[in-house]
């Protein structure tokens, strides 16, 4: 029983440099989406998206936080590319990046899954 456990343990605790490389990859983007205030944006707006719109609006009263750090949050999510900003003079106009939802799901699968 004991061998079999070591290699098992071996296999599992192996990994590729690509799987390293997607590992931290996964990790700098969960780092993104660590704050409840960011995930909450996040669920806004595909939720506008849905209805075919986008985030032109204040979040500041929606989400009860300062306007510098509402900003901060939405510097963070567009950094990782989350989200994309739009200018839409006098406002910016946020959107849902799906390419980069659908490339993050994957990703959760392949990573953590390894599926």
């Amino acid at each position: 029983m004991e061998k079999k456990c070591a290699a098992v343990n071996s296999q599992v605790f192996s990994a590729t440099a690509k799987e390293l490389a997607q590992e931290k990859s996964f990790a700098a983007d969960s780092k993104a989406l660590s704050h409840p205030a960011r995930v909450r944006i996040l669920k806004i707006l595909v939720a506008l998206d849905k209805a075919g719109g986008c985030l032109n609006s204040d979040l500041v009263s929606d989400l009860g936080l300062a306007q510098s750090t509402v900003s901060e949050h939405l510097r963070i999510l567009k950094q990782a590319t989350f989200i994309i900003a739009e200018p839409m003079p006098p406002k910016m106009c946020y959107r849902v990046n799906h390419s980069k939802i659908a490339a993050y799901t994957g990703m959760f699968s392949e990573v953590v899954l390894r599926t």
